[in-house]
């Protein structure tokens, strides 16, 4: 196959990806959901549980997004050196998003800023964002995010001084639930990212949303960190959609890096009960795997 063929092709199938995503959540959200929703002692919010699991039967038997919001896609590669297509990925993925807009169809999302208009392709300045790791081999794996615009784009993230200690990272992360966790769609996925600047800690933030909400991180300290930010968020009590109940989050996935000795930087980013990720590998031949749906296919 030539290479003009091979774009063509990757790019029919990461538009029918994207597509997919607007309308199936992947495997992790959906079993995390129905587990959520039978523990759920709450009337008002198991009535909520069952309105979610309602949305996403019929989002997935009309082919339509389940949620009017489909975010600013964003997507996170880590290509290997020798992946044919990795100098035409950017182009790729900017044409599979113009091309899904039209055929799923997605809401226009990219706003070109101070000029104030709406490209109506979801292709901007910037848009869709891609964040790169190049590593060894000739496979390479795409993680695709709808950031919403009322759960993880309105993220925070700030820098402490290290005579702080992770005390004032809980506080920070705690803060923020509190003055907007209610209104990103509970129960939601929390990411913290911890690094030597608020651009590491924020790129960090959203890495972890992509995590398995049912991960644990390997290093015992920062698992530790897990489980006592998640406890603390649930007992909060914002429920499903905000309505009161016994959970408030699917899970809290925590990403580090190292950082200055002067600094500790410290960001959240939220994703709402929709969920809407999704991870596809390919191969060096464009055959590809959809690591986060198992049993659907294109």
């Amino acid at each position: 196959m030539d290479k003009d063929k091979m774009i063509e092709k990757m790019t029919d199938t990461m538009s029918k990806f994207i597509g997919l995503l607007s309308y199936k959540l992947p495997d992790d959200v959906e079993c995390k959901l129905r587990e959520l929703g039978k523990k759920e002692t709450n009337p008002l919010a198991k009535n909520m549980y069952e309105t979610m699991f309602l949305n996403q039967e019929r989002a997935w038997e009309l082919k339509v997004p389940s949620c009017q919001d489909t975010g600013a896609l964003q997507f996170y590669v880590t290509c290997g050196e020798n992946f044919p297509l990795m100098g035409s990925l950017k182009k790729i993925l900017t044409e599979a998003t113009e091309a899904a807009t039209v055929v799923t169809p997605l809401r226009p999302n990219a706003v070109e800023t101070f000029d104030e208009y709406n490209t109506q392709n979801n292709v901007g300045e910037g848009l869709p964002s891609v964040t790169w790791d190049i590593v060894d081999g000739d496979k390479c794996e795409i993680y695709v995010y709808m950031s919403g615009g009322g759960c993880s784009l309105p993220g925070a993230a700030t820098v402490f001084m290290p005579s702080e200690g992770y005390e004032a990272a809980t506080k920070f992360v705690l803060d923020r639930m509190t003055s907007y966790g209610i209104n990103a769609c509970p129960p939601l996925l929390v990411g913290v990212g911890i690094g030597t600047s608020v651009d590491a800690a924020a790129v960090n933030s959203k890495k972890a949303l992509l995590r398995d909400v049912e991960s644990v991180n390997q290093n015992k300290k920062i698992a530790k960190f897990e489980k006592m930010l998640e406890d603390g968020i649930n007992a909060i009590g914002l429920g499903p959609q905000g309505f009161g109940g016994d959970g408030s989050i699917m899970g809290l996935n925590v990403v580090n890096t190292a950082r200055h000795p002067s600094t500790l930087g410290c960001a959240v980013s939220i994703g709402c009960w929709a969920h809407r990720r999704g991870k596809i590998t390919f191969d060096a031949n464009l055959g590809y795997v959809l690591d986060s749906h198992k049993e659907v296919a294109l």
